[in-house]
């Protein structure tokens, strides 16, 4: 029978100065909330959908429903979710609005992702 390895500690030593200074470092409350709310957003497939096709170029909603397949209200939905987290950003020109990734931050971020899939194959 083959032996199943287990995520259990099996010695009851804390290592009071590890957890000290691990503590020291760790942010507040509001900000680990905030990181766990922009993790949600990129966890919705339709959301990186859109910020794939956002990751190539400025698009506005009706290229990117186009794109995607998808209703121009639906993109919108999840343009709007985008926004309100400071993943995207838009821009109006006449009548057409441009949206695109916030910052570098946000180009970096999905970057790494593809990155770390791609070493795991």
């Amino acid at each position: 029978m083959k032996a199943v390895e287990k995520d259990v500690c099996e010695s009851d030593v804390v290592h009071e100065s590890v957890v000290e200074r691990v503590r020291a470092a760790l942010p507040d409350e509001d900000t680990l909330a905030d990181v766990a709310e922009l993790f949600k957003v990129f966890g919705d497939s339709t959301r990186t959908r859109i910020l794939s096709a956002l990751f190539e170029s400025e698009m506005c909603v009706c290229d990117i429903a186009s794109l995607l397949s998808m209703t121009k209200s639906a993109v919108s939905h999840q343009l709007r979710i985008l926004r309100q987290t400071k993943v995207v950003k838009f821009r109006k020109q006449g009548k057409e609005v441009y949206y695109s990734l916030d910052d570098d931050h946000i180009s970096r971020i999905y970057k790494m992702a593809l990155e770390h899939l791609s070493e795991e194959k």
